[in-house]
């Protein structure tokens, strides 16, 4: 969150300046402190609200009445592009009382209503809708605020342009939408024809991970992201064997484009049997059959997403029978320049280590890969135990890179918390551990994302690594995205997108040559923004 301090209304921040205001005008309305703090979260489209300041004032003495609030966008807004604003102040348990409200008519606002302060703190938020047809790579900005007071007084920061900016974002898939509860799990790729291909959790009945009513569901984009054709399940288990859709849940989506032969594949973990108040990680049973333990289906498009083929079960090609689980990723996978496919993966078994818990079982992450298009399947060994959902990505050498979500990192946060981060030259047979391992990209114990990119910068192309995830140690907030051109060694380059707490996991793809999107998980629903490559390795 972007704070600006008035005391009265002189903006402490280096970038921006302001007009202060003299001790006589602000004894003249009893308060001395004013603090504007900016959200830093995406203005969304498909969103009634979007809350995007916080306003703070301070009553010294006695009770003064706010009137106004003037909102001075910039000139290059077009008031086509934006709905409403609307101010809220934030009652007892910050609860949300309508100061007013106003529809933008072009660059300057006024919000009019009537709310006395009586001596103490006060909260207000400032929020701003937008229509569906505003381009969702456009930056919004506030040039100036204006305070009005019932006895004529008016406060008036004078901020540089572009100095409180927003950037726009889609929802993908809403709460509730589709009579689904809860939408999960991105996971994101681009075709060769430029089309985005998104693919989530459909969980219906709430938002608990499987054993659950869960189908896998896709949504497509041609237009870069700027809108999303209706939602399509893909991959749904129905009543096979008899059990009811609730008993044949499926899920934690995984896909793959392969560039060779215009094949988007998609790998997801079916779980048959069980009983909805137990969960597949504890349930799931070493065995090969869906009776006994999880499967690692698969699911192809050859028609740019248009149809897909009926789940393909892979599970006796590359499970161990004694093991406990496996399964995909989630997020994506990649396809190699030879035209070897590769899956992140995890598996839980008992190989010699033990959980964090004290369990018999322990997790490793790994990849599994094929080297004929998808007619095979082989898998590698685990990179490090205690470790679950990864990504992978290609380094400048080509060797592989699996950045994966390491356990210790739930009670770890120390200087050693860390994404765990591991490279093979041989498809997974052997793991050397990256300098960068456990030290480098904090979490809070979540999936994130990795992926490898050409890019010209300054007119010569550079190998960058791109990751994202919620850059916090603590709790699932400030989703972020990073760059770095040294194969992962550092992270100079950050830009967060979102300081909100949300479920966390996010995966990102290249959308052209100019734009990264990033498909991201809120609170029940899916996030999706459309970034400029420059603005991520310019913003260190």
């Amino acid at each position: 969150m972007r704070v600006f301090h008035f005391i009265p209304l002189v903006l402490l921040l280096g970038l921006v300046s302001c007009n202060s205001v003299t001790k006589e005008q602000a004894s003249s309305i009893n308060t001395d402190l004013v603090v504007v703090s900016a959200i830093n979260v995406p203005v969304l489209v498909e969103k009634e609200s979007n809350d995007i300041i916080l306003l703070q004032f301070n009553v010294l003495d006695a009770p003064i009445e706010l009137s106004a609030i003037n909102v001075h966008l910039t000139n290059d807004t077009q008031s086509t592009e934006l709905s409403k604003l609307q101010v809220n102040y934030l009652g007892k348990d910050d609860v949300k009382e309508l100061f007013g409200e106003s529809s933008i008519k072009g660059i300057e606002n006024t919000i009019t209503g009537s709310k006395k302060l009586s001596k103490g703190l006060h909260h207000f938020k400032l929020a701003l809708n937008v229509n569906s047809s505003i381009d969702i790579t456009k930056l919004i900005s506030i040039v100036n605020l204006e305070f009005k007071f019932s006895n004529g007084e008016t406060y008036r920061p004078f901020l540089e342009e572009n100095s409180l900016s927003w950037r726009i974002g889609n929802v993908v898939r809403a709460a509730n939408q589709d009579n689904c509860h809860t939408y999960r799990i991105p996971g994101l790729v681009t075709t060769n024809e430029g089309t985005l291909i998104a693919v989530y959790d459909n969980r219906y009945n709430n938002s608990k991970d499987l054993q659950e009513d869960i189908d896998v569901g896709m949504s497509r984009s041609v237009d870069g992201g700027q809108t999303w054709e209706p939602m399509k399940v893909i991959m749904d288990m129905g009543e096979w064997g008899g059990q009811p859709q609730q008993l044949n849940g499926i899920g934690d989506p995984c896909v793959l484009y392969d560039h060779h032969t215009h094949t988007i594949w998609v790998a997801a973990l079916w779980l048959n049997g069980s009983t909805p108040d137990k969960m597949a990680w504890w349930d799931s049973k070493p065995g090969m059959k869906p009776s006994e333990t999880g499967q690692f289906v698969i699911s192809k498009s050859t028609d740019d997403g248009l149809t897909w083929s009926e789940p393909i079960n892979i599970t006796d090609q590359i499970k161990d029978p004694a093991w406990q689980l496996l399964l995909q990723g989630p997020g994506r996978g990649i396809t190699l320049e030879d035209g070897t496919l590769v899956f992140p993966a995890q598996f839980k078994a008992d190989i010699g280590s033990k959980a964090l818990d004290g369990g018999p079982y322990t997790c490793h992450s790994t990849i599994v890969y094929s080297k004929d298009q998808g007619n095979t399947w082989q898998i590698g060994t685990g990179a490090k135990d205690n470790t679950t959902e990864a990504q992978v990505a290609t380094l400048s050498d080509g060797s592989l890179m699996l950045n994966m979500r390491d356990d210790r990192n739930r009670k770890d946060k120390s200087e050693t918390n860390g994404r765990a981060i591991a490279v093979t030259k041989d498809f997974g047979k052997t793991w050397e551990m990256h300098v960068s391992s456990n030290s480098v990209l904090q979490e809070s114990n979540c999936m994130a994302s990795l992926i490898s990119a050409e890019i010209e910068v300054n007119g010569e192309m550079k190998h960058v690594l791109f990751f994202s995830n919620p850059n916090n140690k603590q709790a699932r907030k400030n989703m972020t995205i990073k760059a770095s051109f040294d194969n992962g060694k550092t992270w100079p380059y950050e830009l967060e997108l979102n300081e909100n707490d949300g479920f966390g996991y996010s995966c990102l793809s290249i959308v052209d040559e100019k734009n990264i999107g990033i498909l991201y998980e809120g609170v029940r629903e899916l996030y999706f923004q459309k970034i400029t490559i420059d603005q991520i390795i310019t913003k260190k």
